[in-house]
């Protein structure tokens, strides 16, 4: 087993692919390491470069069609064997000279995971930095998980932490809070950031929903991924409180001889006695999908990071 894989993932960054390769060689001097390419659907000949400038430490995965950042990551990461890995940009924007620095702190202070925070980002202020500010504020506001820039790629993480990171759809934003699902310890430390000299980039302000979608999907995991009867339950018992409320008060009305067909409070009454109804039994449902996941699969809904005998100590990943 090597003892870094740095997993890389482009899409049409034909002209990068040489500077890129020369300065991880420089960069990794002195460190067994290995890199995987996972080239996702590129169309410019970014296969042909790898294998042109390829030495017997380089490794390429080609994906089939374009299936996004996450799913060419999760490839990277299960073609990886490296006790640890490292994910960086394909575009020349992270600089691999972190990465000896970054995989020291994670050994030497035994973090599950070291982040990188560009400090000095060379990209446009308002179309780039600003919204990943607020986006990155919201985030660690909703989330609990306080890193200050999730759009950094450069990550480097344990083996056990990268391998059940779980990065589906666009989830790569949010590595993480995916890490902190499963107990990782996190530290960030800043790093070098280059403005993209060859290419074009593959972000833009359509991300956005995008990331606000993901981010309820997060939240949910991060709070209730054990027990969802606690968020849907306690919505549907509020919603049927208050439309139980109504609806005493409406009948109070009937008894006293007014005419309450047609009022706007009836059809809310109902509407949130429903509601209620549903939610808890949604609630309920959610609760069984839970139980069929972990009983179903054998996982436990807790994991060991060390044992402790008296005599040694082990890492033991559940």
């Amino acid at each position: 087993m090597r003892e870094l894989s740095v997993v890389i993932t482009v899409l049409n960054e034909r002209d990068n692919i040489e500077p890129l390769l020369s300065e991880i060689r420089n960069a990794l001097t002195g460190i067994d390491y290995e890199v995987i390419f996972v080239d996702d659907g590129s169309s410019d000949g970014t296969q042909k470069k790898i294998r042109e400038h390829a030495d017997i430490r380089n490794n390429l995965v080609e994906l089939r069609k374009n299936y996004g950042q996450s799913t060419a990551m999760t490839a990277g990461i299960d073609h990886a064997t490296g006790k640890y890995i490292a994910l960086i940009d394909g575009d020349l924007q992270n600089d691999p000279s972190d990465i000896p620095f970054m995989l020291q702190k994670l050994k030497d202070e035994d973090w599950d995971v070291v982040a990188g925070n560009r400090a000095n980002r060379q990209d446009g202020m308002f179309l780039r930095k600003i919204p990943s500010k607020i986006a990155n504020a919201i985030i660690r506001r909703m989330t609990g998980v306080y890193i200050k820039d999730y759009g950094c790629t450069l990550k480097i993480f344990k083996r056990e932490i990268a391998e059940d990171l779980g990065i589906y759809g666009e989830l790569h934003r949010f590595i993480p809070v995916l890490a902190k699902l499963q107990g990782a310890s996190i530290t960030q430390v800043d790093v070098k950031h280059h403005a993209r000299i060859h290419g074009t980039s593959k972000y833009g302000l359509g991300r956005t929903f995008k990331v606000m979608a993901d981010l309820i999907t997060m939240v949910f995991f991060r709070k209730y991924i054990q027990k969802p009867m606690h968020l849907f339950g306690t919505m549907g018992f509020i919603s049927f409180g208050i439309g139980l409320l109504i609806n005493v008060y409406l009948l109070i009305l009937k008894i006293m001889g007014q005419d309450i067909w047609g009022k706007p409070i009836l059809i809310l009454g109902l509407i949130l006695l429903l509601a209620g109804i549903q939610l808890i039994t949604f609630g309920i449902l959610a609760e069984i999908n839970v139980r069929t996941y972990f009983e179903g699969t054998n996982r436990k809904t807790y994991q060991v990071r060390r044992i402790f005998n008296g005599q040694n100590e082990k890492l033991e990943i559940l």
